[in-house]
């Protein structure tokens, strides 16, 4: 199998297209076609669909995974002929929450190494693990404790969010005492957003009908538009501590949720992958609950 062929159907991947690929490769549009045409023909099977962005088949998922390890090993291989860490592709699938609180000391843990690159892909924690399964990244923070086949798992800690809500916002929705969870206005990071879709359990009984839900997709946006009363919402405590002790917000009740969280990375024999395990292992356990 030609390895020129399967990096460029990894460059049509992390490109989404093949226009994309053709920029990052230097090559013509029809030479990345031609290729992938060339590869299909030889594994007898489509691997990319033409969609936008592009996407592998099921068949071309098994080809970007390998694709994306022989990458990696090259690049390692290099550097050790070298004498040097160069070029190292490091690509991971995280949550919003995890990059905006306990995970950013791995930056200077990568930075130290002299060469390596990091690639973050954004995504729910409930669902990075599509993406390690498909070969887009080489590793992943996720709350699924079953590996993926081919992958380990390593346990990280537990994310724990609070509901909270400026005063004026948990006033206005005080009836007769108590809290109308259901009425008052909510935050959501996305539509994948599941753990805000487990915000009423505890707190609501039986069937709600329609609510008034803002999406904020950005963790400092998502902090920033409860701060300034535009919903309530669940905020990882590191987040919430700080505008908790100045007042700006209030804890709406003591019902935290607490997510556990793991890193899942694929079964290689790679030192820069278990040097960015450490990383991250390291970083949990300053970051997150036991």
């Amino acid at each position: 199998m030609n390895p020129i062929h399967l990096d460029t159907l990894l460059s049509i991947i992390d490109e989404g297209s093949f226009e994309g690929a053709s920029l990052a490769l230097s090559i013509s549009p029809s030479a990345v076609s031609q290729r992938v045409k060339a590869l299909e023909h030889h594994v007898g099977r489509v691997l990319v669909s033409r969609t936008q962005p592009a996407k592998a088949t099921e068949a071309g998922e098994v080809l970007v995974q390998a694709a994306r390890k022989m990458v990696l090993l090259q690049a390692e291989t290099k550097a050790q002929l070298s004498g040097r860490l160069a070029e190292i592709p490091l690509t991971i699938a995280i949550n919003a929450d995890s990059l905006s609180t306990w995970f950013p000391p791995v930056f200077n843990e990568v930075a130290s190494w002299g060469g390596a690159t990091l690639t973050l892909r954004l995504e729910d924690e409930a669902h990075t693990l599509s993406l390690l399964r498909r070969g887009d990244v080489l590793g992943a923070v996720t709350r699924e404790a079953n590996p993926v086949a081919g992958c380990e798992v390593v346990e990280l800690g537990t994310m724990r969010h609070l509901a909270i809500a400026t005063p004026s916002l948990r006033d206005a929705y005080m009836v007769d005492g108590k809290l109308d969870w259901a009425a008052m206005p909510v935050l959501r990071f996305g539509p994948k957003d599941v753990l805000q879709d487990r915000d009423l359990d505890g707190r609501v009984d039986g069937p709600v009908g329609r609510r008034r839900v803002s999406i904020v997709p950005s963790a400092e946006g998502f902090g920033e538009a409860i701060r300034r009363g535009l919903g309530w919402g669940l905020l990882p405590e590191t987040q919430a501590d700080p505008m908790l002790k100045a007042g700006e917000v209030i804890l709406l009740d003591e019902i935290p949720i607490d997510t556990p969280m793991y890193w899942q990375r694929w079964r290689l024999e790679s030192r820069s992958l278990a040097r960015l395990t450490d990383a991250v292992v390291d970083a949990a356990i300053e970051g997150l609950r036991p």
